[in-house]
């Protein structure tokens, strides 16, 4: 691995905007094996972490992101000031149903929530976290929903297999206390602690 490609790939990174995948960083550096890329990202990840400054390398949503820690996030908002995306204890419910039962189709949905959810499904396909898949062989031919990659870049997820097994989070028959609304900053804010949604890089 040459110093020149791991340079290359971190101003690739930083002017991104979104995780890049290593294919796409294949392509635009023009090298073959998936290893030199790789091999590039371990080394700029292990050299930020050594350096113990403000940005760390994150794999999430199948790519790779230079993100801001955590411990930076309360001034990168008094610069940035960002609106957060405010979803409703319905939508969080509607959202993880999709998550953990995808590819799944609305009717599926508002069994297990008792409730219409079309709304609510119209509204988080315009926030870019569910999106249609397809259409299921059944009369109608009805919508199969799946989530998105802005889903995985919210919440912190490298892939689907990072979801929180069922039994360690509160299914929505679950009685809690808790907000009627959740919020979640824009991507492309702040970074975000471990365990909440995303507040996500640099500007």
């Amino acid at each position: 691995m040459s110093q020149e490609i791991k340079y290359i790939l971190e101003s690739l990174l930083f002017v991104a905007s979104d995780p890049l995948s290593i294919e796409q960083m294949k392509r635009v550096v023009n090298v073959s094996e998936s290893r030199v890329i790789r091999e590039a990202l371990k080394a700029l990840g292990e050299e930020y972490e050594a350096r113990g400054g403000a940005f760390f390398l994150k794999a999430v949503a199948g790519g790779y992101q230079i993100r801001t820690r955590p411990e930076y996030g309360p001034w990168i908002k008094r610069l940035l000031q960002p609106a957060p995306v405010r979803l409703s204890k319905a939508a969080m419910e509607t959202l993880a149903i999709v998550a953990y039962k995808q590819p799944v189709i609305r009717s599926d949905i508002e069994h297990i929530r008792g409730v219409d959810c079309g709304g609510v499904l119209r509204m988080l396909m315009e926030k870019k976290l569910i999106r249609v898949l397809g259409r299921k062989a059944l009369p109608g031919r009805p919508l199969i929903y799946g989530t998105t990659r802005q889903f995985l870049e919210v919440f912190e997820l490298k892939d689907l297999t990072e979801l929180p097994a069922p039994e360690e989070v509160e299914g929505p028959e679950t009685p809690r206390q808790g907000p009627e609304q959740l919020s979640f900053p824009e991507p492309g804010t702040a970074e975000k602690s471990p365990g909440e949604p995303h507040q996500a890089k640099k500007a």
